[in-house]
């Protein structure tokens, strides 16, 4: 192939890359595609524009309809040959999306039967996408994501957030590591506490490899690697703390421990410092309970790995000022962030529903199987996996602790940790692992789901073998809805759009649905209401609707109406 055809090659398939994956692509790359005529300064952009449009219009600079410009397109065999890889990669990568092979279709439209007939095809398509569920789906998520950082009573109190100069960040693990990450990204001076020297060295270690995976990736230089890296500096004590404006306490999820910190920050810390516990469990009442100091704590729990996932849930209580809500806000849009409120609250049922069915007959491998389909990034079992069975065993703890009446207690998970499996890490969970971490079934996995049936005593339900794939997204999802009914219903989330945008960044819910309560208004509230009914008859109290969705449904009103407005539609 000559230089020229590769080259014409080459930006086909770079146009439908950018029309499929919307990627920017940098001034130089664009030149050279032939998107752009010129590249030049800021302090020239606007002398050259001018002097390129006198030129056209003095005919010193030839002027060329793009529409008719062909000089770059391939000939019409490996055109469509481009086409057919395209399709099989948008099918692959975006199964239950319609608009890349539709886009796909009108480009192709286009070759074949001329650019003009090309713009009628995409007008045509275009309107049916607008009208399209995944449409209105999208256009939610994009209003939604804006409107986080916006909480009623709050925001709209006048408050100008107070400059957050310096933080500290107590626990050098997985989590705080990641946290002292996103923050020193953001150009906040860190300071990483821990118990001993050698814990210490291993979390500024952490800090050090998440910024030179960056600088690998490209997407540092190692100048402003060198410059990310000294705003931090460790500590193994609190004198350091005089003069933080912002803490984040990021330990294990003890009660004490937390409560022996938190007293100790209030002894070290300025009377303006804010105290934020990265806690996704445990009461943040409970956790100022022995301080007087209950106006400044609020929760920070940022989801793993910190410096990765685009969220960050914040947590109040009755006694937490405005004024640290709107700090606490800003240091996360700053750290390009979207706040957001009770992810982990809203997901717990997710894993617990999947456990429930499993031990009634259900199979785990189909199960992520058709949830993946959905569009989650993986099923519960595999996510299971990837956590690890000590987070996933510490979480569920907690609320079974905390909402006995409303969990289901299965010892699947404790089993199988017995035996030395903790998912990923030991290469054998709900899955087994190769060497490159790629899952596979585990044949073995059959004993520990008849053990852990026969110590809770659940009965093998012969329809569930069978299930058909709506009915497992269904019985995995909605007890998910039923607690986030709950949660906005108790005033955790001010609006249904943040538990959306929360289920996106927090549970990885397809953003082409719109959200949990956005997906869940589509099938209605009745419909909801009228399934978790049925269940709860015949498997219990985990799947008994709340209040607020009963209500809702009585109404026939949607679930994301604001709590003190749900209209009846009947």
């Amino acid at each position: 192939m000559e230089h020229r055809d590769f080259h014409v090659l080459w930006v086909s398939q770079k146009a439908l890359e950018m029309m499929l994956t919307s990627k920017p692509v940098k001034g130089e790359e664009a030149h050279a595609l032939g998107l752009v005529d010129a590249v030049v300064s800021p302090n020239e952009l606007v002398s050259t524009a001018r002097q390129w449009a006198l030129d056209i219009l003095e005919c010193r600079r030839p002027w060329i309809a793009s529409l008719y410009k062909t000089e770059k397109l391939d000939s019409l065999g490996e055109a469509r040959e481009i086409f057919k890889f395209a399709r099989a990669q948008a099918q692959k990568r975006a199964p239950n999306l319609t608009h890349p092979i539709v886009c796909i279709d009108v480009v192709e439209h286009g070759i074949v039967s001329g650019p003009r007939n090309g713009l009628y095809k995409e007008l045509e398509s275009f309107q049916e996408l607008v009208r399209s569920d995944t449409c209105k789906s999208l256009i939610h998520i994009f209003f939604a994501q804006r409107g986080t950082t916006k909480v009623p009573g709050i925001t709209d109190l006048g408050l100008v957030p107070r400059r957050v100069k310096k933080v500290a960040v107590l626990g050098g693990g997985l989590m705080g590591s990641g946290i002292a990450t996103a923050l020193v990204l953001s150009n906040y001076p860190v300071i990483l506490k821990e118990v001993n020297n050698q814990f210490l060295q291993a979390g500024i270690g952490r800090v050090k490899a998440n910024l030179q995976s960056r600088v690998k990736k490209g997407r540092m230089t190692q100048e402003k690697f060198e410059k990310t890296m000294s705003l931090l500096k460790g500590a193994l004590d609190y004198e350091s703390f005089k003069d933080m404006d912002l803490v984040i306490e990021a330990v294990i999820e003890n009660v004490s421990l937390k409560q022996q910190i938190f007293s100790d920050l209030e002894k070290y810390c300025p009377p303006h410092c804010i105290l934020a516990s990265n806690t996704s469990t445990i009461d943040l009442n409970l956790i100022g309970k022995q301080t007087k100091s209950q106006d400044r704590i609020i929760g920070a729990h940022f989801f793993s790995p910190a410096h990765v996932m685009p969220l960050l849930e914040i947590v109040r209580t009755k006694q937490t000022s405005p004024q640290v809500i709107v700090d606490l806000l800003d240091v996360g849009k700053k750290n390009q962030e979207d706040s957001s409120f009770a992810v982990n609250r809203m997901f717990f049922p997710y894993t617990q529903a999947a456990l429930l069915l499993v031990e009634h007959g259900a199979d785990p491998y189909q199960i992520d199987k058709v949830i993946t389909k959905f569009g989650m990034p993986m099923g519960p079992f595999r996510l299971v996996d990837l956590v690890g069975f000590g987070v996933a065993i510490a979480t569920g703890t907690q609320f079974v602790v905390n909402f006995p009446e409303r969990t289901y207690k299965s010892l699947l998970i404790p089993l199988m940790q017995e035996d030395k499996r903790a998912g990923e890490t030991t290469r054998k969970g709900f899955y087994l692992y190769d060497d490159r971490r790629k899952a596979k079934p585990d044949p073995e996995l059959r004993k520990y789901i008849e053990k852990a049936r026969n110590i809770s005593g659940a009965a093998i339900d012969p329809r569930l073998a069978k299930l058909p794939e709506k009915d497992i997204v269904e019985m995995i999802f909605f007890p998910v809805v039923n607690e986030a009914c709950r949660v906005f219903a108790e005033g955790i989330a001010v609006k249904a759009a943040d538990l959306d945008i929360s289920s996106l960044m927090g549970m990885g819910f397809p953003p082409y649905r719109g959200g949990i309560m956005f997906w869940a208004d589509s099938l209605g509230s009745k419909y909801i209401n009228s399934r978790l009914e049925e269940w709860s008859k015949t498997y219990g109290e985990f799947f008994k609707p709340c209040a607020f969705l009963a209500e809702r449904a009585a109404k026939g009103a949607p679930l994301s109406s604001p709590v003190d407005q749900a209209k009846s539609r009947l």
